[in-house]
């Protein structure tokens, strides 16, 4: 199985080498079944299931027959609550009830490596250094964004809480911010582009035993990587 590799950025947006994920996270495989599964019920569950309507014994009056069952030349009816009177009540109302579905955390574990695996497969899954800012700037997201070349929805999974980037970014709609190892499958499908801390991904790495290694890109020596450091 050919190792997944990510892209790698410095906190100002410069580009170092490229680094190999981790395979017990990201080993290549999308079993989209699975996420479909897990995504339509987060969705479902995210439904309040209020919606309510009346029904003809709820609506009030219409006690009294409208007129004789007979003789009139019109058609019967028993009540002016019915369904096809203005007014009336609804033929199969909405009642409100749960929407909620329960999903094994095995299948949840499985969607969301195979979320991380659709992203990192399109390159679109990069590695940042803490991002750890002095005061909440959201000009610094967008600077830092644009450094990276990210178009689209952003999502950034951070090593622990990072208020001051939630506060940056906060007011711009195209980029959540959440610790890593919170978000759901449908967050990681929201985003274009997902940018986790390294930080983040050591920890889980030291955490579950795993063991990455750099790579280097195709075009890049030492030299050129020196330079950039600098």
């Amino acid at each position: 199985m050919d190792m997944v590799k990510a892209p790698y950025f410095k906190s100002d947006g410069k580009k170092g080498r490229a680094r190999q994920l981790p395979e017990a996270l990201f080993d290549g495989i999308v079993n989209e079944p699975v996420l479909h599964q897990v995504v339509k019920a987060y969705l479902s569950n995210q439904r309040q299931g209020t919606a309510s309507g009346k029904n003809r014994a709820a609506v009030r009056g219409g006690s009294r027959k409208p007129w004789r069952q007979k003789g009139t030349g019109r058609a019967r009816q028993g009540t002016i609550r019915a369904p096809q009177w203005t007014g009336g009540g609804l033929a199969f109302p909405p009642q409100p009830h749960g929407w909620r579905q329960q999903v094994p955390r095995k299948v949840k574990a499985l969607a969301r490596r195979s979320a991380l695996n659709a992203r990192a497969g399109g390159e679109r899954v990069f590695l940042v250094d803490a991002l750890e800012f002095e005061a909440p700037r959201t000009k610094k997201v967008n600077e830092l964004l644009a450094a990276m070349g990210v178009e689209g929805k952003a999502l950034f999974l951070t090593d622990g809480i990072r208020e001051n980037l939630v506060l940056s970014a906060r007011n711009l709609s195209h980029v959540h911010v959440m610790p890593f190892g919170t978000e759901s499958p449908y967050d990681i499908l929201w985003a274009s582009v997902v940018i986790i801390e390294r930080p983040a991904l050591e920890r889980w790495e030291s955490e579950n035993g795993a063991v990455t290694e750099d790579v280097e890109p195709e075009g890049t020596d030492d030299a050129d990587e020196g330079v950039s450091d600098a």
